[in-house]
């Protein structure tokens, strides 16, 4: 921590002018967006992995996908995490015990050691409170008498810690094998267990080498790699929104969620556990606050990564619903709707350097 600290990944965020929040926000893409950034590569072929689904001229169920994942990304990334989640920082830093920690100081309600309480908050934070003190008065006695309350406050600060490092288990795993499934397409299915897994283990060993050079050697390594990827898949989903349906805009309606529901019934409503992966790994963006800023994060997502997923999702619901009559297209997901062209001189590149 002291390194960072050294480097500025830490440092304290008031007065930091345009620049410095500006290089954060580059160096946040190589850090905090890597599951989130790599998500299109698995979510339509998650989605419609099951044979509940029966897929129709109309393309009903391709637009419902679609409109579920807009909305999912917009509601919880953009707006919970982005908009209110990044917010409830305990001085700059950010996570599951960040916000345990933050609660506990203004409530009396820490069972852990140095937890703090009420009479611990700095002026400034007292300050804060007072002008608030209305709206959660209540909230607070209640958490302060009842114990139950506040060792059930503890459980879910432990469940979410919890999840979030089964997250950071299984989300790389899932992305790199995802990423590299792409050159099984040209390849005999023989030879796919020569590919796949050899290469994702390099790839992960590889990757975790990396990390103890610390954040701010990390997130200048792969900013641009994640900034290359985000902007050829926007590029991607905008030539197949111009060149196979570009009336694929009218599934941002919330209507076409519903109609999705209706139609496909119990198959939609298991689809959802496939949609909900377009949202892996936003929680980051609030774990990583501690070393970057909350306006740097903001930046980021909402400038970049957002539009890029935005039309990368679009663009993949463009050309499904002009080839979903082809055997296995739902099946290999990302790749299909990559153009032939630049998919052909990537694999030749990848063969040439293999």
């Amino acid at each position: 921590m002291d390194l960072e600290l050294a480097h500025g990944a830490g440092a304290p965020r008031k007065g930091e002018s345009w620049a410095a929040v500006l290089l954060l926000a580059y160096q946040s893409l190589g850090v905090a967006y890597g599951d989130v950034a790599t998500s299109p590569l698995y979510v339509f072929k998650s989605a419609f992995a099951g044979d509940d689904i029966t897929h129709t001229a109309g393309n009903e169920e391709i637009y419902g996908v679609l409109s579920f994942v807009f909305w999912t990304l917009t509601l919880i990334s953009l707006l919970k995490y982005v908009c209110i989640v990044l917010r409830a920082n305990d001085g700059g830093e950010g996570g599951t015990f960040a916000l345990y920690s933050l609660i506990c100081r203004h409530v009396r309600a820490g069972l852990l050691p140095g937890g703090g309480n009420s009479d611990d908050l700095m002026a400034d934070d007292k300050d804060a409170a007072a002008s608030r003190r209305g709206a959660v008065s209540r909230a607070r006695t209640v958490l302060e008498r009842y114990r139950v309350l506040q060792r059930l406050l503890l459980f879910f600060a432990l469940l979410g810690t919890c999840m979030l490092i089964g997250d950071g288990v299984l989300t790389p795993a899932l992305s790199v094998f995802s990423a590299v499934s792409g050159l099984e397409l040209s390849m005999e299915k023989a030879q796919h267990k020569y590919v796949g897994l050899p290469v994702t283990c390099a790839i992960l060993v590889c990757l975790f080498a990396l990390q103890h050079y610390g954040t701010h050697r990390v997130g200048f390594i792969f900013a641009p790699i994640v900034c290359i990827w985000l902007l050829c898949i926007s590029m991607i989903g905008l030539y197949n929104i111009i060149h196979w349906n570009h009336h694929v805009y009218r599934a941002l309606s919330p209507y076409y969620m519903y109609q999705f529901l209706k139609k496909t019934q119990k198959g939609g409503w298991l689809s959802l556990g496939g949609i909900l992966l377009c949202v892996t790994g936003s929680e980051a963006m609030y774990a990583d606050l501690g070393h970057f800023s909350q306006r740097s994060i903001q930046i980021a997502f909402i400038s970049v990564v957002y539009p890029a997923l935005v039309l990368a999702y679009m663009g993949q619901a463009a050309y499904i619903s002009q080839h979903h009559s082809f055997e296995n297209s739902y099946h290999i997901g990302f790749y299909v709707s990559v153009p032939g062209i630049l998919f052909g001189c990537a694999f030749c590149y990848f063969n040439y350097c293999w």
